[in-house]
């Protein structure tokens, strides 16, 4: 049994506007240890995926069908309301959030009170959720900042007091705090320089190992998934494009759209080539495109991509191409046609 899965996820937001299908039916699984990427462009839906899983969506977002399986109980079930919003300070969510399930947010510049000391915001996490005196607490806060390459002495020191990506590497003390089962870091290493990037993502992968910890990193840096993740789901416009292991995915790419971000990004292996960039801009999801999302700036769309929502096709065990025509592409697109 995956300890992570989401089923047919739909969140949905409610604006003047009308409704943004922010994330409109997706399905993953994670196992234990087990480390997937979840990669797209800013605005298709991968944070809105996270925050729906730690239920910290806003008041405004409507659990429009699906299930979220953690470790097989429906997460979804415990806080739902009729209307489809969460339960903000339902007592069971509160528990397994943090202990079990944790986050690296994106925003870390933000993530911290600015009025309290950042050690103190590690040390309150670990003693709500767990029954030790505050000295093995902050002990243990100290443990984390050296992990980090946070000097042990800067725990007294408030968030104006360190840098951005002093920030960051305190927000993944701060996730790791618990020792949590599954991980969702959301660009967790934005605001890093590349080498302090690489050690810190090292570093994750060797806590992960030793503590079975199951994780999904949200980005759209494909160079970052392919260090970390051993499986890839690609998002767009609130859909999951492709879904594989990441040697399926890089190696037998069976979507337009994957082989697009893919072009994008320069690589350190092979020939040099002109990266390429995928043209037009996302969709309006209040207004999203009828049929396949990605038809309107798709080069190889036909007229039925505007008509038909494409449904999985399975090219080998766990590798899933949400495009019509991903049997007849597959070849092409790893050719760089």
């Amino acid at each position: 049994m995956a300890l992570l899965e989401v089923k047919n996820l739909r969140v949905h937001f409610e604006i003047q506007g009308g409704w943004v299908k922010a994330v409109d039916g997706i399905s993953f699984s994670i196992d234990s240890g087990q480390t997937m990427g979840l990669v797209g462009e800013s605005g298709c839906g991968k944070t809105t995926a996270a925050y729906a899983i730690t239920q910290l969506l806003p008041n405004n977002a409507y659990i429009k069908s699906g299930q979220i399986l953690y470790r097989g109980r429906d997460l979804l079930s415990i806080s739902k309301k009729p209307d489809g919003r969460l339960d903000d300070y339902n007592e069971e969510i509160r528990k397994i959030r943090w202990k079990e399930i944790s986050m690296i947010f994106q925003g870390a510049m933000n993530a911290f009170n600015p009025v309290f000391k950042v050690g103190d915001q590690i040390i309150e996490a670990i003693q709500l959720h767990e029954d030790v005196n505050h000295v093995t607490a902050e002990a243990r806060a100290k443990e984390l900042f050296s992990f980090v390459g946070i000097p042990e002495d800067r725990i007294k020191n408030y968030p104006h007091e360190f840098s951005g990506g002093m920030k960051q590497r305190a927000m993944i003390a701060l996730a790791l705090a618990l020792s949590p089962s599954f991980v969702i870091a959301d660009e967790p290493t934005t605001a890093l320089d590349v080498i302090t990037q690489d050690r810190i993502l090292f570093e994750i992968k060797k806590l992960q190992e030793q503590l079975d910890m199951a994780m999904m990193i949200i980005t759209h840096d494909v160079s970052v998934v392919a260090e970390v993740s051993e499986k890839i789901a690609v998002m767009y416009a609130g859909r999951i494009m492709e879904i594989g292991t990441t040697v399926q995915v890089f190696k037998n790419t069976a979507h337009p759209y994957t082989a697009g971000l893919l072009g994008s990004f320069p690589s350190i292996e092979g020939p040099r080539r002109r990266l390429e960039s995928i043209p037009g801009f996302p969709p309006d999801l209040v207004n999203p495109p009828s049929g396949c999302p990605f038809h309107p700036r798709c080069k190889y769309a036909k007229d039925v991509c505007a008509k038909q929502v494409p449904g999985g096709i399975e090219l080998e065990p766990s590798h899933i191409s949400y495009c019509i025509f991903a049997n007849e592409l597959r070849d092409k697109l790893n050719r760089g046609g």
